[in-house]
């Protein structure tokens, strides 16, 4: 238990530590920094989604055959549906845009667009504690190093997250100290998230497939809508891409060695 405590924290604790660089920078990121901090979180998502997600669901679903599929597909659906409904009942600002999206609402930019970063930080929270559940109640191929390395590979990615929101704030007139508890209270849906995942695990065990395919759907439903567009926004898109690959890489790296 000590270590699945430790493990859901982890990711929250990344979010938090990349708030604070807003203590110790004095510039604003710049676009290029933007891009390549995004499309690295961009790779590491869609890696966790197919090593440490939909590859698991696969395997668990393994007894029904060549129907192994429908757990995958179905939690795959639900989760990229259950993320679109998100995205339209929450008023939101999507990096490098001018219009907010969802419905109309008086909030400030800043505060739409830490909305924007809690709805991101959701399917990750799911994801952490979907593995973790898996692990604690006995599902194949799930073990505690797979789940650290899910932890480790979100956590890394969360790092530049809490940068990017704390620091356009600071920029933009906040003081330090509330521009980095802006940072930290954006990622702290994600051990919430985590932990309500693990007790409603708790109740329907044989669902696990359909809930490890369900954070895998929400994950992906971040990248495409709104990682990709941002890392390739302006010019130098290569740079997105350049840093999408290294995302990509690390987080395989980190489950194939460690799951």
């Amino acid at each position: 238990m000590r270590e699945t405590i430790i493990g859901l924290a982890i990711p929250f604790l990344g979010t938090s530590l990349g708030a604070a660089c807003v203590f110790f920078m004095r510039n604003d990121l710049s676009d290029r920094v933007q891009r390549f901090l995004t499309g690295f979180a961009a790779g590491v998502m869609v890696a966790a989604s197919i090593w440490s997600l939909l590859i698991p669901a696969l395997e668990s679903a393994g007894a029904m055959g060549k129907l192994s599929f429908i757990p995958a597909a179905v939690g795959f659906w639900a989760g990229i549906l259950f993320l679109l409904l998100l995205d339209r009942i929450t008023p939101h600002l999507h990096q490098f845009s001018d219009e907010p999206e969802g419905p109309a609402s008086h909030l400030k930019n800043h505060t739409l667009m830490m909305l924007a970063v809690t709805i991101h930080n959701i399917p990750e929270g799911m994801a952490v504690g979907a593995v973790y559940a898996g692990y604690l109640y006995g599902m194949s191929g799930l073990t505690a190093s797979a789940a650290l390395a899910l932890s480790l590979g979100i956590a890394i990615q969360n790092f530049p997250e809490g940068a990017i929101i704390s620091m356009p704030l600071h920029a933009e007139g906040g003081s330090k100290k509330s521009a980095f508890w802006s940072g930290v209270l954006s990622g702290a849906v994600e051990p919430v998230g985590a932990v309500l995942t693990i007790l409603f695990s708790g109740l329907v065990i044989p669902l696990m497939p359909y809930l490890l395919s369900f954070a895998a759907g929400a994950m992906l439903y971040v990248v495409v809508e709104e990682l990709i567009p941002e890392m390739s926004h302006g010019e130098h898109s290569n740079i997105g891409v350049l840093a999408f690959a290294a995302g990509f890489s690390i987080m395989m790296i980190l489950d194939v060695t460690l799951g």
